[in-house]
C-alpha cells in the first residue's frame, strides 16, 4: 500500500506516540514519512482491517466534524441510527455497504455538515459550535 498524499511506503503500526493514550492498543497505517506526512488511519480493535481511508490532519478533522453533527441526528433521536445510514447513503449518492464517514473525502464531508446542520436547523436543534461539541 503507498501513501495516497506523497506516495511513500504505509506501515502497520501501534498509534503509541500519534494517538495521546493508546490505552486500547490502537493499531493503524500509517505513511512511513510520518510525521512529515502526517496521513493514517486506524483498524478495527484486534484486526488488520482498516476502518475508513488513510487521511491527513486536515481530512481527519472535517471527518470528525461531520461525523459530530451526522450523530446528532440519531442522537437526538429523530431518526434511528439505521435511518440516519441511509440518509447518509443519499446525501452522498452511494450504497448503504458505502455510507461510512471514514471513507469521504473534503467535498462529501463538507456536505454531511452541511446538510446535518440544515436538517438539525429545521427542526429547532440549537447547532452546537466545536468547542462545545468537544465538550
Amino acid at each position: 500500500m503507498r501513501c495516497p498524499y506523497c506516495g511513500a511506503p504505509v506501515v502497520f503500526k501501534s498509534a503509541d506516540g500519534i494517538y495521546r493514550d493508546n490505552s486500547n492498543n490502537t493499531m493503524l497505517y500509517v505513511c512511513a514519512r510520518y510525521p512529515a506526512c502526517d496521513a493514517y488511519v486506524r483498524t478495527h480493535p484486534g484486526t488488520t482491517i482498516p476502518v475508513g481511508e488513510m487521511a491527513n490532519g486536515q481530512l481527519r478533522e472535517l471527518r470528525r466534524t461531520a461525523h459530530r453533527y451526522f450523530d446528532q441526528l440519531h442522537q437526538a433521536g429523530y431518526m434511528s441510527k439505521k435511518e440516519a445510514y441511509r440518509w447518509l447513503a443519499a446525501t452522498i449518492s452511494a450504497t448503504l455497504s458505502q455510507a461510512h464517514i471514514g471513507y469521504l473525502g473534503e467535498y462529501y464531508c463538507r456536505q454531511v455538515i452541511f446538510r446535518s446542520k440544515a436538517f438539525l436547523e429545521a427542526r429547532g436543534v440549537c447547532i452546537m459550535n466545536r468547542e462545545e461539541m468537544s465538550a
